[in-house]
């Protein structure tokens, strides 16, 4: 398992665009999710919550922004026990609660360890719950907190027996092992609300769970949201990075919230009012369905498959739409192939290439300018980004 971790005051892994295939090559995967993040999405899920065994299994918890949230929580929402796993210490472990004071762990926190909690008592007599209540229960009750056998993998015996155990998991998994993660999840049938990176829509493994409506989005979704990363993560593009209070961020786009939990959302239909004309909606040349390039431009009028971008599922609700598959060449549902094509770039550069056949594709009547494209057999095509193929549940 790589080092995905949430803070005790801060984060929780995040990926996005080519920050995230930039953190793979460098093997940098150390994103720590904010708190009011959490915080925006876990509000929509409380009464789900209530009377549950809560599992944050990529959390080190001295790091952890998921743990802080549940134990800080844990009265008001009315869970039965939170229990959070570490990995290997990372670049930031005991700066939000010094592990020396830590009762049952080695002083040097270079163990990997559980925690265990039943209760949040008011420690202080303060009349409320608050982070100095989780420390005061961390630091002298013995059995809260106690070593691991293993190394804290997600997939280590230890951690999947505290699996099998739990109702619903929360976290931030290793991006890099997000189709490992959910598999698990859906094999031991556990609910689950966790963060992944928008491409993660266009797997197969996960698309197949949204197609069969056992997986889907969140509610905050989208949009630039800012990670705390150590100290030595090399940001090279200013604009993604800023220093609060010696604390470095990095920001990341297409963050997405995947989830088995109901909510709101899901259950709202999307305004439909636009017109189809074959001119505003071209068919596909190699897929049964038109093109809409954005939600908001659905027909109310058209009957037929569509073609929608992957962030229609932020709108999705099941009961107004059907999904009927996805444009990748591995669903299997284009019904053409194309033989080798020369792609032009968008500078002009023509190279024999083979990747036409992944994704919907358009012809056009000539080159397009600025904009990459393809030639076969002296006509001229351009790929789309992924796209899903809808229809309408009351025009069927």
């Amino acid at each position: 398992m790589s080092k995905t971790k949430t803070t005790i005051g801060v984060s929780s892994r995040q990926g996005g665009n080519s920050g995230l295939s930039d953190a793979k090559k460098a093997k940098q995967d150390e994103f720590y999710t904010q708190l009011s993040d959490i915080e925006n999405e876990l509000k929509w899920y409380k009464e789900q919550l209530r009377g549950k065994v809560v599992f944050c299994n990529c959390d080190d918890p001295f790091e952890s922004n998921f743990f802080k949230y549940f134990a800080l929580n844990f009265n008001a929402l009315g869970l039965k026990k939170l229990i959070a796993t570490s990995y290997v210490p990372s670049a930031i472990a005991g700066k939000q609660l010094p592990l020396v004071e830590i009762e049952g762990l080695k002083p040097d926190g270079k163990e990997p360890f559980k925690i265990e909690i039943n209760a949040v008592p008011d420690a202080n007599g303060d009349g409320a719950t608050d982070l100095a209540d989780v420390e005061y229960l961390l630091r002298h009750e013995a059995n809260i907190a106690t070593p691991l056998k293993g190394d804290g993998d997600f997939r280590s015996a230890e951690c999947v027996e505290l699996l099998k155990q739990v109702d619903i998991v929360c976290t931030n998994p290793p991006f890099s092992l997000f189709r490992e993660f959910v598999a698990q999840l859906i094999e031991y049938e556990k609910k689950f609300l966790v963060i992944g990176n928008q491409n993660a829509i266009t797997y197969k493994d996960v698309f197949n769970l949204i197609k069969e409506n056992k997986l889907w989005l969140g509610v905050d979704n989208g949009g630039t949201k800012w990670f705390r990363v150590p100290d030595g993560y090399d940001i090279q593009t200013e604009s993604r990075k800023k220093i609060v209070d010696g604390v470095k961020y990095f920001s990341f786009g297409s963050i997405m919230w995947y989830t088995n939990l109901d909510n709101p959302r899901r259950h709202e239909n999307i305004p439909i009012y636009a017109t189809y004309t074959p001119e505003k909606y071209p068919k596909y040349d190699n897929y049964d369905a038109i093109e809409v390039n954005r939600v908001s431009e659905i027909p109310a009028d058209h009957a037929g498959a569509m073609g929608v971008p992957i962030t229609f599922l932020d709108k999705y609700n099941p009961d107004q739409f059907e999904i009927l598959g996805i444009t990748k060449t591995w669903f299997g549902g284009a019904n053409k192939v194309y033989p080798n094509q020369t792609q032009v770039s968008k500078d002009g550069t023509n190279s024999t290439v083979s990747k036409l056949n992944d994704g919907a594709t358009l012809k056009i009547k000539s080159p397009p300018s600025g904009e990459t494209y393809y030639i076969v057999d002296g006509e001229y095509y351009i790929q789309l980004y992924a796209r899903i193929i809808v229809r309408r549940k009351d025009k069927i």
